[in-house]
């Protein structure tokens, strides 16, 4: 874990924000690298590129051997603007496909695995320590980057962020059923916030904004207020 007595030693800076699925972490912090002209570093796309390919393989979901072995032979690159990000698994642009629900519901399980989050957090502070990045996830503020120059806590209504992630898919051309995406988003909540490695929570230090009625920018302009305070 990176000690916060070196965190003066730092060339970049590290803007991260935690939260809940469907609290619209995603959106906000694209918007936020655009704006601040920093790096967008989405860990939560890592981890879908490496179910969607342990998917591919048909590799057991709750064998944590073969999947950290699984992760020291992937390749994941993110490439291009903070709003065209494109995700790149061993050279392949699968931007799109780790976005499907399937590749959602399945994640928890890569994600709770001990020895893939160590080879995660690894490439992940590796990226924050060469450059500017905003940064999203479920610990990023906690555990990845506990010294991060802003910390921000996104939050949101569980109905409200069930709703976005249903206009998301939609907008996809997904048929998805409401009540059942409502019920995934509540059973992931529990997943995130209970798991052993990485649980979803608050950092102390973390600013809290509650995006259920605020727009995407209202939120971003409500960050850039307190990234600009000193």
């Amino acid at each position: 874990m990176h000690c916060c007595k070196e965190k003066k030693s730092f060339v970049s800076r590290v803007i991260a924000i935690d939260g809940p699925a469907g609290a619209g972490k995603s959106t906000v912090a694209k918007k936020l690298a655009t704006i601040l002209k920093y790096a967008f570093l989405d860990t939560g796309a890592m981890y879908r590129a490496l179910t969607l390919k342990a998917l591919r393989q048909h590799v057991n979901l709750e064998d944590e051997h073969a999947l950290t072995s699984l992760a020291r032979q992937t390749v994941i690159d993110l490439e291009g603007d903070p709003m065209t990000l494109k995700v790149f698994l061993d050279g392949e642009d699968v931007s799109e496909e780790i976005r499907t629900l399937e590749v959602t519901n399945k994640t928890f399980y890569v994600a709770r695995t001990p020895g893939v989050r160590e080879i995660m957090v690894d490439w992940q502070r590796t990226i924050g320590g060469k450059k500017n990045v905003v940064v999203e996830g479920r610990d990023v503020t906690t555990v990845v980057f506990p010294c991060a120059y802003r910390k921000f806590y996104l939050d949101g209504n569980v109905e409200e962020r069930a709703k976005r992630r249903l206009k998301e898919l939609e907008s996809k051309g997904q048929k998805i059923d409401a009540q059942q995406l409502l019920k995934e988003v509540v059973d992931r909540d529990q997943k995130d916030m209970t798991r052993k490695m990485g649980a979803l929570k608050k950092a102390e230090d973390a600013i809290y904004i509650d995006s259920t009625p605020l727009t995407a920018d209202q939120v971003v302009e409500k960050m850039l207020q307190y990234i600009k305070s000193e």
